[in-house]
């Protein structure tokens, strides 16, 4: 089985934000046990900015990306020189892999990036992967390690995504008004979206349960099946591994995307939108088509010819996503057109806004 497993802050760290280096410990004893029955696992940490915190000793989290770049740049190196010495007990070699948004949205970087991870696992070496916060801007960030942890686990294959936080699971209300953990999603509606909040329990981590519950929609939809589960108890990953319920178990859609139109879905960073009609929405769901001008009603945000853009029915909820033929400032003037007027609009002469090839429903 090829699992990933992906640790926050909130894990990771004691309560005075420290490296928790017991906990580092005991950890690569349990994935050490996990390769020796066969086995294959990735790290998806978080921890630099927490460890550059420690190293300076200073007490309060910076807000500006400037501080905190220069913070997860100190940081870095301690963080993986712990598991180096944690892994090196067991006798296990651990690879540092650090990525930006710009990696998974550039087709290249995305197989290049792939291709090296399936490589070092294949050698029985466990990456640590962690976002290249030094150098991600706003616009190439993932702003939390959960999308990072998904990401990863679709491009690999993986057959499970563990997200360890610091609680047991997704509650159906605050534990301490009497909210039960949900033990299984088959399916992630918008009432088990709510359930989740964006605020990070800790107080040292970003995003909270929602990016948890996102990431698991991400892995979902490309076969894969999230765990999120309680990170201080180590004990859970034999559990897990062993196919029993242990936190909240999201299970993978029976269809899932292939390859590419996965990378489409979410790995590629969305330029603008699409609107359209009920025709049109029915068209690509239901028939399979692609996307044409007549059944487009407007768009928002400037995009250019091989973006990907999403596309959105007439109550404004995104269904799919997909790689447009036509600029954002082309579809202005053949959007409600035939195929036929379109030719002698502009000189472009795909037929398809969106072939369905380069479409991904959600």
């Amino acid at each position: 089985m090829k699992i990933v497993i992906k640790i926050g802050t909130s894990t990771l760290t004691d309560k005075n934000g420290l490296l928790n280096e017991k906990y580092i410990s005991d950890l690569a004893q349990n994935i050490a046990g996990l390769q020796k029955n066969k086995h294959e696992v990735l790290l998806v940490s978080s921890g630099a900015i927490s460890a550059g915190l420690g190293r300076l000793n200073i007490k309060k989290r910076p807000e500006t990306l400037r501080e905190k770049q220069a913070l997860a740049a100190v940081g870095q190196p301690i963080v993986m020189d712990a598991y180096e010495k944690a892994f090196k007990k067991y006798g296990k070699t651990v690879a540092q892999i650090l990525l930006t948004r710009d990696d998974f949205d550039n087709r290249v970087k995305y197989i290049n990036a792939r291709n090296t991870l399936s490589e070092l696992v294949s050698k029985d070496i466990i990456p640590v992967i962690n976002e290249n916060d030094t150098i991600a801007v706003e616009e190439i960030n993932f702003g939390d390690n959960d999308t990072l942890g998904a990401l990863v686990a679709v491009a690999v294959k993986a057959d499970k995504l563990i997200i360890f936080t610091d609680v047991d699971g997704l509650y159906d209300g605050h534990p301490s008004k009497g909210g039960k953990i949900i033990s299984q999603v088959e399916k992630i509606t918008s009432e088990i979206e709510n359930f989740a909040t964006s605020k990070s329990a800790s107080g040292r981590g970003t995003g909270g349960m929602k990016t948890k519950v996102l990431a698991a929609k991400i892995a979902a939809a490309s076969g894969v099946e999230t765990v999120i589960t309680n990170g201080s108890k180590l004990e859970l990953l034999k559990v897990i591994v062993g196919g029993k319920n242990a936190g909240t178990c999201f299970k993978a859609k029976g269809a899932c995307l292939e390859a590419k139109k996965s990378w489409i879905a979410f790995g590629k960073k969305s330029k603008g939108n699409i609107f359209v009609d009920k025709k049109a929405e029915e068209a690509l769901v239901k028939k399979g088509k692609s996307l044409l001008a007549i059944g487009i009603v407007k768009t928002s945000g400037n995009f250019n010819r091989g973006n990907t853009v999403e596309i959105l029915n007439d109550k404004g909820c995104a269904f799919a996503r997909g790689l447009t033929n036509y600029s954002s400032a082309q579809i202005q003037k053949i959007k409600g057109k035939k195929t036929a007027e379109i030719k002698k609009l502009i000189d472009q002469t795909e037929d398809e806004v969106i072939h369905r090839d380069n479409l991904a429903i959600l």
